[in-house]
């Protein structure tokens, strides 16, 4: 299974390394199923994210193998790339191959300006509901919800919420049980809100 990160300058680190982290964990907790994951920007090379961490991509464009999952992250680099036909163009062509199709937060603003996820209904960040809603591009910008699916569509809202989506996907693709291996073997046990004074 091959598992795309599709990379930008000033996307937001945890939607992408989020999401990785669970992905490459269950790769280590079950070798025989053969998960890959690669990371590709539009030129491969190094992409600067929102707050300074550089990435080195795997990948470029044109040399990036066929996915059966795809995961764009948000962050500020996503305000300048919704405008970008390249970028577009290549979420358009390799969606259709993929058997899933996600992203996190603004992530989801990009799919649906690239078509996969196009008048379906999607998630983003709090913060960023109105900017999503103002384009037009989606069914529903929903609040109030870690991810939703709508079809093979799965988005989800900001930062770490990533890692809930991905988690499910595990569970969906695999089974629930080894989802929640890969949650404790990250020793990823969230207790929302805030809980240092207690």
């Amino acid at each position: 299974m091959k598992i795309g990160f599709l990379m930008f300058d000033d996307l937001e680190e945890l939607d992408m390394v989020g999401p990785w982290e669970v992905f490459t964990m269950a790769a280590q907790l079950r070798p025989e199923a053969g998960i890959d994951c690669v990371t590709i920007a539009a030129d491969g090379g190094t992409v600067r994210c929102a707050k300074g961490m550089r990435i080195v991509a795997d990948h470029g464009f044109a040399d990036a193998p066929a996915l059966d999952v795809l995961v764009v992250p948000g962050g500020r680099g996503t305000r300048r790339e919704v405008e970008n036909p390249i970028l577009l163009g290549w979420i358009a062509e390799v969606a259709p191959g993929c058997t899933w199709v996600t992203s996190v937060c603004t992530g989801s603003m990009l799919l649906a300006a690239a078509g996969p996820a196009k008048d379906r209904r999607i998630a983003t960040h709090w913060a960023a509901v109105d900017l999503v809603r103002g384009r037009g591009d989606a069914a529903e910008v929903l609040e109030e919800v870690r991810y939703v699916r709508d079809g093979n569509v799965i988005t989800s809202a900001g930062v770490s919420a990533g890692i809930d989506m991905a988690l499910w996907l595990v569970g969906e693709i695999w089974e629930p049980a080894f989802a929640r291996k890969v949650q404790r073997a990250m020793q990823y046990d969230p207790a929302p809100p805030y809980a240092g004074e207690v």
